[in-house]
C-alpha cells in the first residue's frame, strides 16, 4: 500500500465561510502555541484575519469563491498539505458549493486529517500524532489510473 510521511512540522490549510470565519479565528487563536510549530495556509480573507490575530505567517490563497479552495485541493492532491480545518457553514448555501465538495472528496481521497467543527479540530490538536512525524496509509490508485478507457 502506498504512503507519504507527514514530518513534525505539518503543513495546515485553514478556511472558513463567511459565518464561520470568527470561530475559526477564535479557535485558532486559543491554539495559537500549537499553530505557531507549523506552517499555515489559508484562503484570502481568511489568512489576512489569521495573520493579524496569530502575529504569525499564513501562506495566503485567493478568496474560496475566487479559487482558494480549488488551490488548497490541488496542493493537498501533490502532497503539500498535511491537514485541513474547514470550518463550513452547513445552514448556508454557497455559490461556490462545488468547490467545497471537491476539497472535502480529495481529503477524504488522500487521507489527509480533516475537521469541519471546532470539537474535530480540537481532537486533532490533542492528539499526540500532530507532534509526530506520521505515515499515511493511501489507497492504491493505480488500477483506476490503467482502467481502460472507452
Amino acid at each position: 500500500m502506498p504512503t507519504r510521511k507527514m514530518k513534525v512540522r505539518k503543513r495546515i490549510a485553514l478556511v472558513a465561510h463567511d459565518y464561520k470565519k470568527t470561530d475559526l479565528i477564535d479557535w485558532a487563536y486559543f491554539n495559537r502555541s500549537a499553530l505557531s510549530k507549523h506552517d499555515l495556509y489559508a484562503t484570502g480573507t481568511t489568512g489576512k484575519l489569521l495573520e493579524e490575530k496569530l502575529d504569525q505567517p499564513v501562506i495566503k490563497l485567493l478568496s474560496g469563491p475566487l479559487g482558494g479552495d480549488q488551490q488548497i485541493g490541488a496542493l493537498i492532491a501533490e502532497g503539500k498539505i498535511d491537514v485541513l480545518i474547514f470550518f463550513w457553514d452547513p445552514m448556508e448555501a454557497q455559490p461556490h458549493d462545488p468547490d467545497v465538495k471537491a476539497l472535502l472528496r480529495l481529503a477524504v481521497t488522500w487521507n489527509i486529517p480533516t475537521a469541519c467543527d471546532r470539537a474535530t479540530a480540537d481532537f486533532i490538536f490533542t492528539s499526540p500524532l500532530i507532534l509526530d512525524d506520521y505515515t499515511i496509509q493511501l489507497e492504491d490508485y493505480s488500477q483506476y489510473l490503467k482502467r481502460k478507457i472507452k
